[in-house]
């Protein structure tokens, strides 16, 4: 039987999206003082901010994995293919990250961030959220690979 299919353990799938999920919450709760947000806004519209920007990490990573795994996964992941879909995850999730950053603080000014945000040269995106679609996702897929076999 293949990892992805046994009993009372939740698909791989599942299990990547619910760690890093979980952890895209603690990260932007853990960025707040990089926006301007958190000294400008009540306390309610910042939890809100945490909330609408942790959905969105959702769709990404969600969308991220389905193109890596619709493009080069197998039905036995993560038992084959496991680095492939990984690294194509990642860099789905990056890209998308550096475009909708730069969206959202040079074009459409829905957010800004603060003197403390380091930014990325040429990018002009923020360190943070860029460390955030590195770090999760590959915290997420190492949750995954420890819990369903030794990944190739």
């Amino acid at each position: 039987m293949s990892p992805s299919t046994r009993r009372g353990q939740p698909r791989p799938a599942a299990l990547y999206l619910g760690v890093v999920v979980a952890l895209h919450l603690v990260w932007e709760t853990l960025q707040l003082p990089l926006y301007t947000i958190w000294r400008t806004d009540e306390p309610r519209a910042i939890a809100f901010a945490v909330l609408h920007c942790t959905a969105g990490d959702a769709m990404i990573a969600s969308a991220s994995l389905l193109v890596a795994w619709l493009a080069l996964g197998r039905p036995a992941w993560p038992s084959e293919r496991f680095i492939a879909v990984m690294v194509t995850t990642v860099v789905v999730g990056v890209g998308y990250t550096v475009a909708s950053e730069w969206w959202n603080t040079e074009v459409r000014k829905s957010g800004a961030y603060s003197t403390l945000m380091p930014t990325v040269p040429l990018l002009g995106t923020g360190l943070s959220p860029l460390m955030q679609w590195l770090v999760v996702p590959a915290m997420g897929f190492a949750f995954v690979g420890r819990r369903h076999g030794r990944p190739k």
